[in-house]
């Protein structure tokens, strides 16, 4: 039986060193909101930061493919949902959408492959038997976004 993929929803608010000199954040900020989003993410997935630390065990960023929709500027407030999208034996997939809700504008999307790797030697590592839960059924519904439909 499948149970629902891990899907995470945080806030930022553009700060200062977000943007340019026009008040515009740039496009290295969203990455940094994806960070956080994809850091939480992976305590879902049961790699907390701590562990990580611990066993140096890390998901590393292997591609990050990202759509600028709209601008953001200094002072808005932005939700950032990440989601777990599909993975396979060494690698997987996580989907990232920027929203500003004040008015509903989506800001960006964005999708990264990963890996698991055990420093220092940088050895890649299967993902956990753990993850089997998420596994797709072939009829999973999937939304216009490409994120998992909640039932």
């Amino acid at each position: 039986m499948n149970v629902d993929k891990p899907l995470v929803t945080t806030e930022v608010q553009v700060m200062f060193f977000d943007t340019d000199c026009g008040g515009v954040v740039h496009n290295i900020a969203y990455l940094r909101f994806i960070e956080i989003a994809r850091t939480l993410l992976a305590e879902q997935l049961g790699l907390p930061l701590a562990e990580m630390a611990q066993t140096q065990r890390y998901p590393v960023v292997v591609r990050t493919e990202i759509d600028y929709r709209r601008a953001a500027t200094l002072g808005d407030r932005l939700v950032i949902e990440g989601w777990l999208d599909r993975f396979e034996r060494v690698r997987f997939w996580c989907g990232f959408r920027i929203v500003r809700p004040r008015d509903d504008v989506r800001i960006a999307d964005c999708r990264q492959m990963l890996a698991l790797i055990q420093m220092p030697a940088g050895k890649l590592l299967p993902l956990p038997d753990s993850w089997d839960q998420y596994r797709s059924s072939p009829t999973e519904n999937r939304g216009n976004d490409g994120r998992p439909s909640r039932r």
